[in-house]
């Protein structure tokens, strides 16, 4: 696929249907699902509570930064002792940090207390993602079969980043409590996460990883940055910090114009519906031949993707919701492509031992694009109104000018296959 070739459906069922990978992936697709669910839930909890898109951004962006964090330090972790017994230990760990922040948000405790419970619940988030997308080196040869998988792995991921807020709005909306969306998420999480960490490939792949600790085999890159070290991989982080700066504001101001144009409920239809138009998109995209470079698909995408949903702000004042839909569907067949992309340039620019770690750090950059988005987002509509979310397509157009810039930085790497592995 990184050279053009297209998957067929046959690669996706030998994938998904290869030996012991029924129990991973069923278990990953409920703790990965609410990946973008949290911070959305958060917002809405807050906004309800506090009655201010303001404070309601401030706290869903540290949740949304502490996140940012764990998942790099969870990535380097996981990579060196294997997933399964400290995804266990974290899991207990976010399940006390999810009490704390809903009883801080129910007893409207002081801004700085909300906002470090915050950033407590975000740090010890269960990061699976990047233990996901690693064990398929475990289950799968290399070649098509293996990329079928990564792009199985690109589109579940994008349609939990699109799918989860929109049932996070839902929850908010159609449900007594405001806070229902952010325990569903943390349910999920929590029982994801643990299943996955007691699967057998997931206990395999952790021996495994102890083994070679133990023998004395190299770490992978070290240093306080690791793997992000490596030019490449920072280009693709910094693609998915633009996409998720796009994204975040989307989400945020498809909700504001709803409600401005006096259809709140709208606005959660509109993202479900932008959840399927993306995924319909990512099965034609990887069942068709693509460009070979990485370098000139990444700002391309990033960049129509900004001008689209820069449309979408600028559309918002008219008020007529079936505008902003035949934009927004245009803007969400672009998504899939851009996180399809992005995992493969994991596999294209980073060694198979830290791959844990680097993927993890395109997570990070993803979520910490869609905090400011957000964040940005919440200010500028309480400000201007829903027309302020154009301004986050903007920035991402000027991301993917800069991404232009570095697609140099995109050559592959090259390294041996790692004994044990299916690599």
């Amino acid at each position: 696929m990184l050279g053009g070739v297209p998957a067929s459906p046959s690669d996706y069922r030998a994938a998904l249907g290869a030996p012991g990978a029924a129990a991973p992936v069923c278990a990953s697709l409920i703790g990965r699902f609410p990946i973008a669910m949290h911070s959305l839930a958060t917002l809405l909890y807050v906004r309800e509570i506090e009655g201010s898109y303001a404070i309601a951004g401030a706290v869903s962006a540290a949740l949304l930064v502490g996140t940012a964090v764990g998942t790099v330090v969870q990535g380097r972790l996981l990579d060196r002792l294997g997933p399964s017994r400290p995804l266990l230990l974290i899991v207990a760990a976010y399940a006390v940090a999810v009490a704390g922040i809903v009883t801080c948000i129910e007893l409207r405790a002081a801004l700085p207390v909300v906002l470090l419970a915050g950033l407590v619940t975000g740090s010890v988030t269960p990061a699976i993602e990047g233990s996901s997308r690693a064990l398929w080196s475990d289950l799968v040869p290399a070649g098509r079969t293996r990329e079928a998988a990564y792009t199985y792995e690109a589109i579940s991921l994008e349609t939990f980043f699109i799918l989860g807020p929109a049932l996070a709005a839902l929850l908010a909306v159609g449900t007594p409590w405001p806070g229902t969306a952010l325990l569903v998420a943390a349910l999920a999480e929590i029982t994801g996460t643990t299943w996955f960490a007691l699967t057998r490939a997931v206990r395999r792949r952790s021996a495994r990883i102890r083994a070679s600790r133990t023998s004395g085999a190299p770490a992978g890159d070290t240093g306080l940055l690791g793997v992000i070290r490596r030019p490449g991989l920072r280009t693709v982080a910094l693609a998915a910090l633009g996409f998720g700066l796009v994204a975040g504001t989307a989400e945020v101001g498809v909700l504001a114009a709803t409600a401005s144009a006096g259809s709140p409920a709208m606005g959660g239809i509109l993202l479900s519906a932008w959840s399927v138009v993306s995924v319909l998109a990512g099965v034609l995209y990887g069942l068709r031949p693509r460009p070979r470079s990485l370098g000139l698909r990444l700002p391309v995408l990033l960049g129509g993707f900004g001008l689209l949903v820069t449309a979408m702000g600028l559309v918002s004042p008219i008020g007529s919701l079936v505008l902003l839909a035949v934009v927004m569907m245009a803007a969400g067949a672009l998504i899939t492509p851009q996180v399809t992309a992005h995992s493969l340039g994991v596999e294209h620019t980073a060694p198979a031992d830290s791959a844990t770690e680097a993927f993890n750090w395109v997570v990070t950059a993803a979520v910490l694009g869609v905090s400011a988005g957000q964040a940005v987002s919440g200010v500028l509509i309480d400000r201007f109104g829903p027309v302020g979310f154009a301004a986050g397509g903007m920035l991402g157009t000027l991301v993917a000018v800069l991404l232009w810039t570095r697609r140099a930085t995109m050559a592959p790497i090259v390294e041996c296959e790692p004994a044990g592995s299916a690599r």
